[in-house]
């Protein structure tokens, strides 16, 4: 069982500082009428997911504003290469919309292992709203075709660990993401929003585009894709 006094007590372990800090009452939201535990089981799902494309997302865009086209690029048959002195932003727009639909669906992939009961079935687990453990992605000893790693821990590095230790390295993990999530925000937000970022001024080039149009770098007037043009 892992209802909301668990959290209370969870969240004081994973910051003894700030302690339980829930100001609109996310925890308190029965979801789809799914019932308190498996309404928070999904929020500390969601929570540690987004921590960790949050961290792969600062590193990449550190990576991404330092890119540059040295010597003779890798050739290919269908896209040219990306031309060095751009933005983070920019070098996705830079991007061939097919290699962003490549991108984008193997997130998609991995995504659908990570809830298919059938994945998670021959790991012994069940689903995190089912009692199963948040944060946790499958191996592919479900799938049909062999393969040689794992995406979580391919060399099984966390195999020796104790739970206690599992849980040590969980918690520290959780702090790191949030502190992405807000480092991340606030690369997007000194690109977009001049000075709204003081510390980042004249560090992070402005972007004219649409952070929200993921596939047309064309702005928010020709954008389909654009969420804030939905909105």
């Amino acid at each position: 069982m892992f209802g909301k006094a668990e959290l209370e007590a969870l969240a004081k372990e994973q910051n003894p500082v700030l302690g339980y800090w829930d100001p609109i009452g996310l925890a308190d939201i029965d979801l789809w009428g799914q019932g308190e535990e498996a309404s928070i089981a999904w929020l500390r799902h969601a929570e540690i997911k987004h921590g960790r494309i949050a961290m792969a997302g600062f590193v990449g865009f550190m990576a991404s504003a330092n890119y540059e086209t040295v010597g003779a690029p890798m050739k290919s048959t269908m896209f040219p290469p990306i031309a060095s002195g751009l933005s983070a932003p920019e070098v996705w727009d830079a991007i061939p919309f097919l290699a962003k639909l490549q991108i984008i669906g193997a997130i998609g992939v991995f995504e659908h292992i990570s809830e298919d009961k059938n994945f998670l079935a021959a790991d012994g687990k069940t689903h995190y709203m089912r009692g199963g453990t948040p944060g946790y992605m499958p191996t592919f000893a479900a799938n049909v075709h062999p393969v040689p790693l794992n995406l979580w821990d391919p060399f099984g590095f966390t195999k020796q660990l104790t739970p206690e230790q599992k849980a040590k390295k969980l918690n520290a993990e959780v702090n790191n993401g949030r502190l992405a999530m807000i480092g991340l925000m606030g690369f997007i937000s000194a690109s977009c929003v001049p000075g709204s970022v003081p510390a980042l001024d004249g560090v992070i080039p402005f972007y004219s585009g649409d952070v929200m149009a993921p596939f047309l770098p064309t702005g928010p007037d020709t954008s389909i894709w654009s969420v804030g043009k939905m909105w």
